[in-house]
């Protein structure tokens, strides 16, 4: 029987995915069909138009599933944070698609969600208990966003940037409207202005985790990683010098109805 004490959504960003996606919803489908708590998948694609990842998802006549998008690639991050604007949940969580990340990770984050009654957990390639694999170019990225998280955003975590992580509803409730970034610093600047709200309880927990190198869903080229470095340069210049994400500063949030997050959790 389901723990009724919670209702779990998780939220699949798909860009270019038309040859894997039903494999991959089936599969975390599967995964969460074992877990305790009753759950919503919202699968989300990142341009309708580009291929047929929605039209292959869409096929796929699942209870548990439901699957929107919107016509043009607006990047990873604007895909999760449109997929958590539609959420019923009180945990939520988001897994990259792909399969690349060991969907059964999504139990572990859970487990440790009730183990530290934690406000985020952030699943972590660095963990001890992690079993990856991954390229030298992957690592010396992670490693770059490790120091930027920990010293200029005083993010306390060794992996900001693996794909996988679980909120509770009322921290993204406070964090999402105040949020600016559209693509891959989304993970710093949720956990940054976390934090700086005071949700304190953020913790790690492992993965296992085996790199696809042909996979077109990965950016490792110099162009991604510089717009990466900028997006995080501009947090902590949004965070410590303009203190855009307090409160006092709230007109000058960018609203996008798209984007305005639930206030009930659905249960």
């Amino acid at each position: 029987m389901k723990n009724k004490s919670h209702f779990l959504s998780v939220i699949i960003p798909i860009y270019k995915q038309e040859k894997t996606i039903v494999e991959d919803l089936l599969n975390i489908n599967n995964t969460l069909k074992q877990i305790r708590y009753d759950y919503e998948i919202i699968a989300v694609v990142d341009g309708i138009t580009i291929d047929k990842s929605y039209i292959n998802a869409k096929k796929l006549k699942l209870k548990k599933l439901k699957v929107i998008g919107y016509q043009n690639n607006h990047g990873k991050g604007y895909a999760i944070r449109y997929g958590m604007a539609k959420t019923n949940g009180d945990y939520i969580a988001f897994i990259d698609s792909g399969m690349e990340i060991d969907p059964n990770g999504i139990s572990m984050v859970l487990e440790h969600m009730e183990w530290y009654d934690a406000d985020i957990i952030v699943a972590s390639k660095r963990h001890p208990a992690s079993k990856v694999n991954y390229p030298l170019q992957r690592k010396v990225i992670s490693l770059g966003a490790w120091i930027i998280a920990r010293f200029l955003l005083g993010i306390n975590v060794k992996d900001t940037q693996a794909g996988l992580k679980i909120f509770k509803k009322q921290v993204l409730v406070k964090v999402l409207p105040r949020l600016m970034v559209k693509n891959y610093a989304i993970d710093l600047e949720i956990l940054s202005v976390a934090k700086h709200l005071n949700f304190k309880n953020i913790y790690e927990a492992p993965i296992k985790l085996t790199y696809d190198f042909n996979s077109l869903t990965h950016a490792t080229g110099l162009n991604t990683i510089y717009r990466s470095l900028i997006d995080a340069l501009a947090i902590f210049y949004r965070l410590r010098l303009l203190r855009y994400y307090d409160d006092k500063n709230k007109r000058k949030w960018v609203y996008d109805p798209d984007l305005e997050m639930r206030v009930n959790t659905g249960l």
